[in-house]
């Protein structure tokens, strides 16, 4: 392997190195061949002599540019030219052992690493990744199709890491160091940002990305994906239509905030829809929607806009429909009060593993904040509030189901009582990993009939009797 050492004719002019090449030794070069390892190691060996290369010339340009004066540029085309025409001369001043695909690749790098966010540009770039997660700086894995896969992108280090992570949340008033080692943020294009920092992230900082779609799922999509079938779909669409207050309860990266987007889109035109969250993510198509995001304190520990503030003061806003990005709080008191007092048609997300559970997890964040009630008394107001849940899942397979629909019909004792209306019936994985199963009404007639009906909306009863076809 060849050393590259820099020869500086002075120590202060680093902006005229010249390269020098040394012969590897014999006996370096017996021990290389003794220890030779296969095609794989070549590779690795490759790709860190082009980081090193990448680095070198990355110094190098920052030197050369006024990043000051590149910030402030709003047409970026010009700067981009110049770095490649840096990366151009300096390939042939220091005379690299590159291919013009290969330099190419380097310009385009440092371009993203001076213009842009790195190596995370065209990750995010790319349609089919669904997340990114930095694990550190040298390991970047993504989700794809549902699969999570390592990249070959990596950072040169934490400090350059570190420097995207700065880049980002200082776009959008938001800082991180040593006294706020957390933050979470929203990209330009709306993706979910979330980075924590050493102390607290022991192997160095760490991001985690919930890329956004561009273009929004519709109903379609998810029945094209086998994600639910029409019958579901056409279900799901009238309980809205009919003011139905709906939770979409489900675990991380389940698909809940894609299906609430999708229901949401069912919502007449005409009536008035607030959104609360605490990253706006929700995608809404209807003209007439206010948005609100709560806000963390800053670093004096003031200006904090809690999720429950947000409720209150929307539930002063006259909605017609109140969209919750997701109950994580005592914000559910709120919104359970809303659901009761005239709000129909309120939907939200819950993290949660199955229906039962969701209405446990409701109970206890009631509990959390300071309800002095009985636990019969709390089961009762949520009884009376929501109406149906729909559980949604990522299987081990990558794949996303709607894995049950249960409609809320009350209290019998101190017990919540519910009836499963659709559900997925999971069969067998076949040799390739892939789950196999079929989606199956119960043959339960919902009480909800009653109220679509009212809303005169049409349904076809055999669409809760009979087996909707294999997954």
């Amino acid at each position: 392997m060849w050393n590259f050492k820099i020869k500086h004719e002075s120590e202060q002019d680093l902006k005229t190195p010249e390269m020098v090449v040394e012969a590897p030794l014999v006996e370096e070069t017996k021990q290389v061949e003794k220890n030779k390892k296969p095609e794989p190691k070549a590779k690795d060996e490759t790709k860190e002599q082009f980081y090193q290369i990448k680095n070198k010339l990355f110094t190098e340009i920052i030197n050369e540019l006024n990043l000051k004066a590149v910030q402030t540029v709003k047409d970026d085309s010009s700067v981009r030219r110049a770095i490649k025409d840096l990366v151009n001369s300096l390939c042939e001043k220091y005379q690299f052992a590159i291919n013009d695909a290969e330099r190419d690749q380097l310009s385009q790098d440092i371009q993203d690493d001076i213009l842009g966010l790195g190596p995370l540009e065209h990750l995010l770039s790319d349609p089919e990744i669904s997340e990114i997660m930095v694990n550190r700086s040298d390991q970047i894995y993504v989700e794809k199709k549902g699969k999570i896969i390592l990249t070959d992108e990596r950072f040169s280090d934490d400090q350059h890491l570190l420097k995207i992570i700065n880049k980002i949340v200082s776009r959008v008033g938001r800082r991180v160091d040593e006294l706020t080692p957390m933050v979470d943020a929203r990209l330009e294009d709306g993706s979910r940002f979330n980075a924590i920092i050493p102390p607290i992230a022991i192997d160095g900082p760490a991001i985690s990305i919930r890329k956004f779609s561009v273009v929004p799922l519709q109903m379609d999509d998810l029945i094209k994906k086998n994600t639910l079938t029409k019958a579901m779909a056409e279900f799901l669409s009238g309980l809205v239509k009919a003011k139905t207050n709906i939770i979409i309860s489900g675990g991380t990266g389940s698909g809940k905030t894609t299906l609430l987007n999708i229901l949401s889109g069912y919502i007449p035109a005409d009536e008035r829809v607030i959104t609360i969250e605490d990253t706006a993510e929700l995608q809404m198509q209807q003209e007439h929607v206010i948005r609100l995001e709560s806000r963390p304190p800053n670093i004096e520990g003031k200006g904090e806009v809690t999720f429950r503030a947000c409720v209150k003061n929307c539930l002063r806003m006259r909605p017609d429909r109140v969209v919750l990005g997701e109950i994580r709080g005592e914000e559910i008191i709120d919104m359970l009060q809303a659901m009761n007092t005239g709000h129909e048609g309120s939907l939200s997300t819950i993290h949660a593993n199955n229906p039962r559970e969701a209405l446990s997890r409701m109970e206890n964040l009631m509990t959390l904040g300071g309800v002095n009630q009985t636990a019969k008394s709390m089961r009762q107001q949520i009884s009376s509030a929501v109406n149906v849940i729909v559980q949604v899942s990522r299987l081990n397979d990558g794949t996303r189901k709607l894995v049950s629909i249960h409609e809320i019909t009350g209290m019998e004792g101190d017990v919540i009582t519910s009836q499963e209306i659709y559900r997925f019936n999971r069969t067998s994985t076949d040799e390739n990993g892939n789950v196999i199963g079929q989606f199956e009404a119960t043959g339960v007639r919902p009480h909800l009939v009653t109220k679509l009906q009212s809303y005169g909306i049409k349904y076809d009863e055999n669409l809760f009797n009979e087996k909707m076809g294999e997954s």
